[in-house]
């Protein structure tokens, strides 16, 4: 126990150089005087935080240069990005090469491709041009002319020098038949008006007396004869309705002399027949004069015919006196046999 209390007071009271020296050493270096294990603990705990040999400015210096490059990083990234969607709202691929201006149309936008290259515009076919309807004649020409062939001959004098383009207005046609080839000169109006495409229906009479008063003396029947736009108008008959001719039959081959007959509705009529033909100019058969008359009341004549040489014939069947010479007339269309 001696022996312990001795050593004991030689560590502390006793200055031995080579038990104090790395007391004070550590002193000297941490200047603060700490206990060696308290400067030793210190020392570790600052390795800890900032590694070994490592200093604590040199560690912020690395933190900011991370940051920097984060930062650029970053930004690189937001250009990037802002690059794409303005080259998708312009229209362009990225990295595509915007086309140069040119002042000539490219192949999509020309209406007329580029010889030798092929265009990419779809092409539309031409829209085929309808071919004319072919007219099938279904009637018998009167007047003016007696066949398809006359009406392809005034067609091509129409066309090379405009001649006589009265044979286009259907009014017109009926006024002249009337007027002109049958002599009825007192029927000098046209009182009504009916054209469907091919067909028209005219009605031609007269003044009945002072005033805006017509009677009408009948309904034309007219229709279309040969091909093209500017067929002419040709008159077929009549449309009937108090005064008619039923015999012969519409398009029936007669010979002199010949029987015709029809009814009519009237008052102290007097009918008269004329057969005509568009060659001449006076009718080659006359009938005169029958006396008929009440509500659809049959009437008949005989007349006799000669110098027929026309394909067809017009038969006419004529009534008046009230007024005026002609009032009302009917028309029938007939084919001449060999011995008339």
């Amino acid at each position: 126990m001696e022996v312990g209390e001795g050593s004991q007071a030689q560590g502390y009271g006793e200055a031995d150089p080579s038990s104090r020296a790395p007391y004070s050493s550590a002193r000297c270096s941490s200047g603060g005087g700490l206990p060696p294990l308290l400067s030793a603990r210190h020392q570790e705990a600052e390795m800890t935080q900032t590694g070994p040999n490592q200093h604590p400015d040199q560690d912020r210096l690395r933190r900011m240069r991370i940051a920097v490059v984060v930062a650029i990083a970053t930004v690189v990234a937001l250009v990037a990005v802002l690059a794409v969607v303005l080259l998708r709202d312009s229209g362009s691929e990225p990295g595509a090469t915007p086309p140069s201006p040119s002042t000539t149309p490219s192949a999509t936008a020309s209406t007329t491709p580029t010889p030798g290259t092929p265009s990419s515009t779809p092409t539309t076919s031409p829209t085929p041009t309808p071919t004319p309807t072919v007219r099938a004649f279904a009637y018998q020409p009167l007047w003016p002319f007696t066949s398809s062939a006359q009406a392809a001959a005034w067609q091509r004098s129409y066309r090379s020098g405009g001649h006589q383009p009265w044979h286009l207005d259907a009014g017109q046609t009926a006024l002249s038949f009337t007027t002109g080839f049958l002599g009825f000169t007192e029927i000098d109006r046209v009182v009504s008006r009916l054209i469907r495409g091919d067909e028209a229906r005219i009605g031609v009479g007269y003044q009945t007396g002072e005033g805006s008063g017509v009677g009408t003396a009948a309904v034309l029947h007219l229709v279309k004869i040969g091909q093209g736009l500017d067929a002419p108008w040709e008159v077929v008959g009549t449309v009937d309705s108090t005064f008619s001719l039923l015999r012969p039959r519409y398009g029936a081959t007669v010979m002199s002399p010949l029987t015709v007959g029809g009814r009519i509705t009237g008052v102290d009529e007097s009918i008269r027949i004329d057969v005509r033909q568009p060659s001449s100019s006076r009718p080659i058969g006359t009938s005169c004069c029958v006396p008929a008359g009440g509500d659809h009341q049959a009437w008949s004549a005989r007349v006799t015919f000669s110098g027929a040489t026309d394909p067809a014939l017009t038969i006419v069947a004529s009534t008046g006196g009230h007024l005026q010479g002609v009032e009302r007339f009917t028309i029938t269309a007939a084919h001449p046999g060999s011995t008339s």
